[in-house]
């Protein structure tokens, strides 16, 4: 294989969009997909890709260094994107060993495999690879209502142990930049939406629910307040990251859509009455305010102006469109829905949302 790219978790919800976006290009670059295929990781997204010779899939954990060597000198990356990784909160609190597990011990024996293949590269190589590692804006703690937005220079304070285990990731990536010289790149997201995100998360959740005739369960009084991020923007700005940032530097990519979650739930009914009505009454009827998740953070919002400054991207759909289009997709793919939603999934958002 010639001119690859390795992508780990890509049969997840944002690396398997950015597989699908990328491949979506005749003239791209082949990719190697590494996925451990946990509960998030579904190879029904990736079904269009199927007889692709320019999509290799691996199914590997990333904490196995053996194997991490063997594909690395099989098929010769020019660069690895790193999306895998353990994502939800909720399930940080009830279970945190397998985020400390994937997100810090993972990310650590990528990180050995790859320095060590790329040191044995010859040196017009080793000056093209790169390595970038696709992080979260939860990263950087909670704000305040009147607080700045995050910047690249915010300080770290991470509050669930799930972002505690991904602020190590960046440091880990960070440090082998400045010990090693590993050619880094990072990037800090807000909360992604969009096609074949796993129905644990709010916006799938609330369409799932809304369709089933379920409640729509809202943590405490649903003023959390969150950036979203259209996942076919996050894959483009990406994509100007690993082609033109700076080696070293980490880069923001955010929305600019700071939403409460209620008014997210309220925008979704909506929606869900004009393009698929109930026999009688609104969607908004079934909002069912819950118990808060422990440590729930307030406030995220995402300053990505160095990301415009130095590489020219902006997201090129709002909230309203993208949340169309997501809503759209759902109605469209309610088999790709039902497949994921197994019987463990549904008894852990049973317990997880009981009142």
């Amino acid at each position: 294989m010639r001119n690859c790219i390795f992508v780990t978790g890509g049969a997840g919800f944002i690396g398997g969009n950015f597989v699908l976006d990328w491949l979506a290009d005749a003239n791209a670059d082949e990719v190697v997909n590494v996925d451990k295929l946990t509960y998030a990781g579904n190879l029904k997204t990736l079904a269009s890709l199927d007889g692709d010779s320019r999509h290799v899939f691996s199914e590997t954990d990333i904490c196995d260094r053996a194997a991490l060597n063997r594909l690395l000198t099989t098929y010769n990356p020019r660069a690895v994107v790193h999306f895998a990784a353990e994502s939800h909160v909720d399930r940080s609190i009830s279970g945190p060993a397998e985020f400390i597990q994937t997100n810090i011990v993972g990310t650590f024996t990528l990180l050995e495999a790859v320095r060590a293949y790329w040191g044995g590269l010859d040196d017009a190589a080793r000056a093209a690879f790169r390595f970038l590692h696709v992080s979260t804006d939860e990263v950087f703690g909670s704000l305040g209502p009147n607080d700045r937005q995050f910047s690249e220079s915010t300080a770290y304070a991470p509050n669930s142990p799930y972002s505690a285990s991904k602020a190590a990731s960046d440091h880990l990536v960070r440090a082998y930049h400045h010990t090693y010289g590993l050619p880094v790149l990072t990037t800090n997201c807000s909360n992604n939406y969009g096609p074949y995100h796993f129905p644990e998360k709010l916006i799938p959740l609330m369409i799932s629910n809304a369709l089933g005739g379920k409640p729509l369960p809202v943590y405490g009084d649903g003023l959390n307040v969150r950036d979203w991020l259209y996942v076919g923007d996050h894959c483009a700005a990406i994509r100007e990251v690993l082609a033109h940032g700076r080696l070293g530097e980490t880069y923001n990519v955010g929305g600019w859509n700071e939403k409460t979650n209620l008014d997210v739930v309220h925008t979704l009914c909506d929606l869900l009455d004009e393009l698929r009505p109930k026999a009688a009454g609104s969607y908004r009827n079934q909002i069912t305010f819950v118990k808060d998740r422990p440590g729930h953070d307030r406030r995220y919002a995402i300053d990505a102006r160095k990301l415009e400054r130095e590489l020219g991207w902006r997201p090129a759909e709002t909230f309203e469109t993208g949340l169309r289009k997501t809503v759209q997709w759902y109605l469209d793919n309610q088999g790709w829905v039902q497949d994921v939603m197994s019987g463990e999934y549904r008894n852990w958002v049973a317990k997880q949302y009981a009142a």
